[in-house]
């Protein structure tokens, strides 16, 4: 009996809720695994004065530099716009943070005395110094059908290349895979890869074909005639060609339709660049100038006279985020603009061997192909501003004595440089050219065939419009400016007076007739009843010519204006008490400007008073 109490006693009564072990906060029996950090000496010593990043805190206050929206009125949008700019400026910290996590290093060659130079390094001395695996870079690749342009995909790991006869080949430059090869037997100006090495567009002799990795022909676009440069915006997944016609073409590759076509109205353009800050196209005309163009605008958002003759290159350097454009003329000059503003060439010198090919590295080198050979120049010095027309400083020089020097390409994520020339493609070292530390999300070297479609997926998910390619991207998601003077009533259409058409000015001063309104209407009214066969059938001569001298009397017309004066608009009264307040403050400042008045002095009083 006595064992039964105990164990009744034992029994206690359920919880409506149920409690798992995997919320049960009672202390389990049997000895305590979890060591105790105060016991720890080393622990505790360490913790005193170090703090964990940002990135890794379970929450993070509110930065201190985020913008307030406090002068908004409305809370949804208030409340939208602060959370806005809290993740703006928490995401801005954080990459400071995970700047811990880069341990590579971009770095340029450099001299033990000042006797010596870089550019006498040659590319022998460089293969010779650097790893195995970055000696690979240094490459000679003999191909008949040249001269040849090249292209890289975003990653760097795949290369095109292809041959003004005709002549086009992808492959895995690493490995030394050929995905494709082909012979197309006719003129071929350009090539590009579309959103990964799994498809790539060749600009042929009349238009432009569309393949597959494989080299199968998927489209032919016909809408593109006798096209002669070809660009991929990766975000908007838009094809931009421009050619011989002058008519700059936008194609969205996802859907296939031509977004927009602009005509540029200045000939035949066989330059045209992309600025990855903002995808903006710059084109290189034949008199001279370089045009801004976005798909919004159907005239150029930028227009600048850059050389005295036609324009053989431009480049935009990645590297500061689109503010430097360089330009080359046939006129043997290559020029550095500030595209913040366009007030003159930042840097201008004289190249040897005519018109050159310029193009930018990840790290802000410039490399110049001209004559006989490949020149780079590294900054400050070709973005420091200098009057005089002498060449920069020159950083690395390479001599190929294959002419002529069609294209130069740098590698994403590597210090190689590809030049295309008439016997084929070389690729030279370029140490500090390239970006040591890539982003997965972005582009990644080393991704596999799953990674790649999930990539592919995603940023077609996340497609930008091309609506919103603009110079300043900043400028979405800001807030419009405040209206001038407007005629907006009771939280009516905010619309300033001087834009107003000019019927609505005469209504709102309470000029306007509008006896020829009631005309018109009831003109519209029967036209749309004789049209429509409902009316009493087609108008006679004499009630036409009857019906057409209606309301031309001026008598009745002075008569209806002096009767309309006593009808009393709220609106109308509203806007002209506006107006009339608007001119004395404007008479009254201008009286206080010239003397004639004194300037109303401050009381404490004025508190007191009544807004009118």
């Amino acid at each position: 009996m006595d064992s039964l109490i105990a164990k009744a006693d034992a029994i206690k009564p359920l919880n409506k809720k149920r409690k798992t072990d995997k919320h049960d906060s009672r202390a389990k029996p049997g000895p305590s695994t979890k060591k105790s950090t105060d016991a720890d000496p080393t622990a505790t010593s360490v913790a005193q004065h170090t703090t964990l990043p940002r990135s890794l805190r379970p929450s993070s206050p509110p930065p201190e530099d985020a913008k307030k929206y406090s002068h908004i009125p409305n809370k949804k949008l208030r409340t939208h716009l602060t959370r806005q700019s809290t993740q703006n400026a928490r995401s801005k910290k954080l990459l400071k943070d995970a700047e811990l996590l880069l341990t590579e290093e971009a770095g340029l060659m450099e001299v033990e005395g000042e006797l010596e130079k870089t550019w006498r390094v040659g590319q022998d001395e460089i293969t010779t110094a650097a790893g195995q695996q970055a000696a690979q870079g240094r490459q000679e690749w003999k191909m008949d059908g040249g001269p040849y342009r090249t292209r890289y995909t975003r990653n760097g790991r795949h290369i095109a290349v292809v041959g003004s006869k005709g002549h086009v080949a992808t492959f895995d430059w690493q490995t030394g895979t050929i995905h494709a090869e082909l012979q197309l037997r006719e003129t071929c100006r350009d090539i590009t890869f579309l959103q990964d090495h799994s498809h790539f567009a060749v600009a042929q002799k009349q238009y432009v074909f569309i393949y597959d990795r494989d080299g199968v022909e998927l489209h032919k676009l016909k809408s593109h005639i006798e096209p002669t440069r070809l660009e991929f915006l990766p975000y908007h997944w838009l094809l931009v060609s421009i050619g011989n016609p002058g008519y700059l073409k936008y194609q969205d590759t996802s859907t296939g339709q031509v977004v927009v076509e602009h005509r540029t109205k200045l000939g035949a353009c066989h330059t045209m660049c992309q600025n990855p800050h903002n995808a903006v196209i710059h084109l290189g005309h034949q008199n001279g100038t370089v045009t801004l163009w976005t798909p919004n605008l159907p005239h150029p958002a930028v227009r600048l006279l850059a050389h005295l003759g036609p324009v053989a290159s431009v480049s935009v350097d990645p590297s500061t985020g689109g503010r430097y454009m360089a330009t080359a003329g046939q006129d043997g000059t290559v020029k550095v603009w500030d595209c913040r503003n366009w007030k003159g060439a930042v840097r201008t010198w004289n190249a040897r061997g005519g018109s050159a090919v310029l193009e930018w590295s990840q790290k802000g080198a410039l490399a110049v192909a001209t004559g006989g050979s490949v020149n780079v120049y590294t900054k400050p010095s070709i973005q420091t501003p200098f009057a005089a027309s002498v060449s920069p400083p020159l950083y690395l020089t390479h001599p190929v004595p294959h002419r002529p020097l069609t294209s130069v390409r740098f590698c994403p994520f590597q210090d190689i440089l590809a030049v295309g020339h008439s016997a084929g493609v070389s690729t030279i070292l370029v140490p500090g050219s390239g970006e040591p530390n890539f982003d997965s999300s972005e582009a990644d070297p080393f991704e596999n065939k799953k990674a790649r479609r999930e990539r592919e997926v995603k940023s077609l998910l996340d497609k930008i419009q091309p609506d919103a390619i603009t110079l300043d991207p900043s400028f979405i998601g800001s807030l419009a400016p405040e209206p001038k003077l407007s005629t907006a009533v009771d939280g009516g259409h905010d619309i300033p007076y001087a834009r107003l058409p000019r019927y609505e000015r005469l209504r709102v001063s309470g000029k306007a007739d509008e006896t020829e309104e009631d005309r018109r209407d009831g003109a519209g009214a029967s036209d749309e009843e004789g049209t429509n066969g409902q009316g009493r059938g087609a108008l006679s001569k004499a009630e036409k010519e009857k019906k057409k001298m209606r309301g031309k009397n001026k008598s009745l017309k002075r008569y209806l204006r002096k009767q309309r004066k006593n009808v009393v608009d709220p609106r109308a009264l509203a806007v002209r008490k506006k107006l009339e307040k608007e001119k004395e403050e404007r008479r009254r400042a201008r009286a206080i400007a010239s003397g004639q008045e004194e300037p109303h002095k401050p009381s404490a009083l004025d508190r007191f008073k009544r807004s009118s």
